[in-house]
């Protein structure tokens, strides 16, 4: 089956976070209690591209195997619907997700750039890699992003799946209509979080 048609049954999105949300850096800023503080950057594309996601009736959310305060601030503000830290199996997560949505793994795509994505990658309905994705995780992806993970290859997933449901353009227009109150509900965060 190819790309487009596995995205037209997508439901469900779930994104890994470093090296797809972000660039895959770790900056930790030494404390003064002796403790790191951790710092990541996002990438604005990716956000706006949630709320578009949102509007064309995809749930969103993200699944990674570190704990990080600054991935639970960001994951608030995007008002993300899934959000799983601390995964060294992802495929946990995922049931959990089917077993609250209903909905079957062919229902899910997932979006991840290193081999611990992989078992999730090999069974959903849509494996997108991102473009600095691990080569092993590009050989199983159904789509490979034109972009980089943290230079909006997130935007990228959302896009190709919107764009295969035929909605990607009149999710465009919702959103930007500044009296459709679904565009405001859909919106992510303002910031000062």
């Amino acid at each position: 089956m190819i790309a487009e048609a596995r995205a037209e049954k997508i439901k469900v999105l779930i994104f890994d976070v470093d090296g797809v949300l972000t660039d895959g850096q770790i900056f930790v800023i030494p404390g003064s209690d002796g403790k790191g503080i951790e710092s990541k950057g996002f990438a604005a594309h990716d956000g706006l591209g949630i709320s578009l996601a949102r509007l064309g009736g995809l749930r969103v959310g993200i699944i990674t195997k570190r704990n990080s305060q600054t991935v639970a601030i960001r994951a608030r503000d995007l008002k993300l619907e899934f959000v799983y830290q601390g995964q060294a199996h992802k495929m946990n997560a995922i049931r959990e997700i089917l077993e609250k949505t209903g909905y079957t793994i062919n229902e899910v795509a997932y979006v991840g750039d290193d081999i611990i994505d992989l078992p999730v990658m090999r069974q959903c309905g849509l494996a997108i890699a991102t473009a600095n994705a691990r080569q092993q995780v590009k050989d199983v992806a159904h789509y490979i992003t034109p972009n980089l993970g943290g230079f909006g290859a997130g935007r990228d997933a959302i896009d190709f799946i919107l764009s295969a449901q035929g909605t990607l353009k009149q999710v465009i227009e919702q959103y930007l209509d500044e009296e459709n109150p679904a565009a405001g509900v859909a919106d992510v965060g303002v910031g000062n979080m």
